[in-house]
């Protein structure tokens, strides 16, 4: 009796660990919408971002991290991380792009991103202690 009993907890056991994944998945409904927790009114990237060829999909992740490093930079310098701060209009991080890479090669911009990254992370830790006392990480 005992036996049977431990065989019928196990059973159930594995049935319920089994079953939860299934159940979890079907709550999962996947999204192209972006929402944020934090600021979720940014502005959204330029339209020729969206749409710019994946073969060309570089250009698009360098004006990325040119606005990464901006917002964070912009953050430290002024020591403030309101959501117009932290979040601005893209128009900046596309001016340089413009202005500065717009027609160079593609290791060009490889090697751009590469340095407009180092700036961010290294910009990072001070933004982060503002943007946290502020509710904006």
């Amino acid at each position: 009796m005992r036996q049977a009993g431990c065989t019928l907890v196990l059973t159930a056991l594995v049935l319920g660990l089994t079953s939860a994944p299934g159940f979890a998945e079907r709550n999962l409904v996947p999204t192209l919408d972006r929402s944020f927790d934090v600021c979720p009114d940014r502005p959204a990237e330029p339209v020729w971002m969206q749409e710019i060829p994946l073969r060309q999909a570089y250009q698009r992740v360098l004006v990325q991290d040119i606005y990464r490093a901006q917002n964070l930079e912009r953050v430290v310098e002024i020591g403030n991380c309101d959501c117009a701060t932290r979040f601005p209009s893209w128009d900046a991080a596309e001016a340089v792009f413009r202005e500065s890479y717009a027609s160079d090669e593609r290791w060009e911009m490889l090697e751009a991103s590469d340095a407009y990254n180092r700036r961010a992370n290294a910009a990072r830790p001070a933004a982060q202690a503002i943007c946290d006392a502020a509710g904006n990480w």
